[in-house]
């Protein structure tokens, strides 16, 4: 039964945890990842797109930013539509900073390219996982892999395993509190093999729902729609969705181009943080502490925030500085709940909400009422810019 000894054991091999693991590897610490899946699941998850300029800035100190620079998007602001009109928020005229469209499964696969060519230990497709001992001094892992029992010794373990992972289910009932809310509405997402009909991501209300215009490279896009969290994508053909779109999306002398759908999905929307990021010698990270809607495109930049936070404790640790990891649990939530408030305020400002028609033709006019300020103040323009791009904490 292999038995082996690490500083950090990391559970969960998406982007939060392989690159924790990256950014410990790069301060001198060891660490072993543990994944359930396998590593051709982790590749193909289809997930955000949109990374913050200071999740660019930590890739790239990372040494992970030589496709991201050559093949990301870099975007200088947004659209939002309302009532038929675009109109732009410019990100870098109102605070000099920018966002850059570069999928999530691109990360991971710059992630997984690096840790291979440096060896690193990477467990996939590991069974039964479990960790015990948390609030000691060496905790442990166990899983089954290639039919064998291993057992892991750490000083620390990191849940990277996303909402339904094992580690924050590990933590007891009683010591943490879930606070959760879910969404009337969810995404219907499409990629489609076609060139991005705007230069910008494109945030439309629409009497009919939301709708959103994304990009994955200069021939791919990335499109949603607001439907119900109980539909099912069968419902959708691929002309039923053009149609949808071309009608939210649709302004004067401005064309939606259409191509073929190569992956579409539905996914319901909510809102999750759990009341603690810590327990013992456990540390949370990403979507094993929080989720957000997708709507300001804060989940991937939040783990990748926890990631640096952690990383930077877990190094002044082993400096014999105990303050930053003391810290991580009130600094990572309070940055947290900064977040829920902005991809909140955005999510309730663009999408229609299931009411009877009187209620439900208030909540729309109140609704234009808030972007036509949105889009005419600057104040609220530099808000805006300011949380899209990346809260600098």
């Amino acid at each position: 039964m292999p038995h082996e000894t690490t500083r950090v054991a990391i559970i969960g091999a998406g982007p939060a945890g392989l690159l924790l693991s990256w950014a410990l590897r790069d301060a001198g610490i060891d660490s072993i990842v543990i994944e359930n899946r396998s590593q051709d699941y982790v590749l193909g998850r289809i997930r955000a797109g949109v990374l913050e300029q200071g999740s660019v800035e930590t890739l790239t100190r990372l040494g992970l930013g030589d496709r991201l620079a050559s093949e990301g998007l870099e975007h200088d602001g947004i659209f939002l539509q309302y009532a038929g009109e675009r109109h732009n928020v410019n990100f870098k005229d109102l605070i000099g900073r920018t966002v850059t469209v570069y999928g999530q499964q691109q990360v991971v696969k710059d992630l997984v390219t690096a840790h291979e060519q440096a060896g690193s230990t990477i467990y996939y497709e590991a069974a039964d996982v479990a960790v015990d001992d948390l609030t000691s001094t060496n905790p442990t892992v166990t899983f089954r892999h290639g039919g064998e029992q291993h057992t892991i010794s750490a000083d620390f373990v990191v849940g990277a395993d996303g909402f339904h992972g094992i580690c924050r289910a590990s933590i007891p009932a009683a010591d943490i509190t879930l606070f959760d809310r879910s969404y009337p509405y969810a995404w219907l997402g499409i990629l489609a093999d076609v060139a991005p009909s705007s230069d910008e991501l494109v945030y439309a209300l629409h009497e009919d729902g939301f709708a959103m215009l994304s990009m994955r490279s200069p021939v791919v896009s990335r499109l949603y729609l607001q439907v119900d969290p109980a539909d099912d994508i069968g419902n959708w053909s691929d002309a039923r969705i053009w149609d949808s779109l071309q009608t939210r999306l649709g302004t004067d002398g401005w064309t939606l181009n259409e191509g073929p759908i190569t992956d579409k999905s539905i996914t319901p929307m909510r809102s999750f943080v759990a009341s603690r990021l810590t327990y013992g010698n456990l540390f949370l990270v990403g979507d094993a502490g929080h989720i957000v809607p997708p709507t300001g495109a804060k989940g991937l930049n939040s783990a990748i925030s926890d990631v640096t936070q952690l990383a930077a404790a877990l190094t002044a640790f082993y400096s014999d500085d105990e303050t930053l990891l003391g810290r991580y649990n009130d600094i990572a939530l309070a940055r947290q709940w900064r977040v829920q408030q902005f991809s909140r305020w955005m999510t309730e400002m663009l999408h229609t909400s299931p009411a009877d028609e009187q209620t439900g033709a208030f909540d729309y006019r109140s609704q234009l009422g808030q972007l036509d300020y949105v889009t005419h103040s600057p104040l609220a323009q530099r808000m805006l810019a300011e949380q899209y791009t990346g809260l600098l904490l």
